[in-house]
């Protein structure tokens, strides 16, 4: 099991740029795949993007693509999302996911695949 801890997540103005953090604990965390997700008030949980392993491999959404970036230090057990060009519609709680089943090269994008999550951290775009 991973435990995460997101931080990072702030009110801020369109355009701006943000970096968000998950600390993991755990042995398990440099066989996990990762990934962040969000969830707007009334809306599902949504993918943003994820990580394999290695960090070889990186999936994004189609809706942060080019403007998100995920990564991630294993000699750190830190998980990173860069969000540059922030939106009105990037507003939600933002989770860390970790995937301890993922083969090498993975990086999955359903949330069913996840096994661990943090508590989210509320990143908030205004206009």
């Amino acid at each position: 099991q991973v435990q995460l801890v997101e931080s990072g997540g702030r009110l801020v103005q369109a355009g701006d740029s943000l970096r968000l953090s998950c600390a993991a604990s755990g042995r398990t965390f440099n066989r996990c795949a990762m990934a962040w997700f969000r969830q707007a008030p009334g809306k599902e949980r949504e993918f943003v993007a994820s990580i394999s392993r290695s960090g070889s491999l990186t999936n994004y959404a189609d809706s942060v693509k080019g403007r998100f970036t995920i990564s991630r230090d294993n000699a750190k057990k830190m998980v990173y999302l860069q969000m540059n060009s922030l939106q009105l519609e990037d507003t939600a709680l933002y989770y860390c996911a970790a995937d301890a089943q993922a083969i090498l090269t993975s990086a999955p994008t359903t949330p069913l695949t996840y096994e661990d999550w943090g508590q989210g951290t509320q990143v908030t775009v205004s206009s």
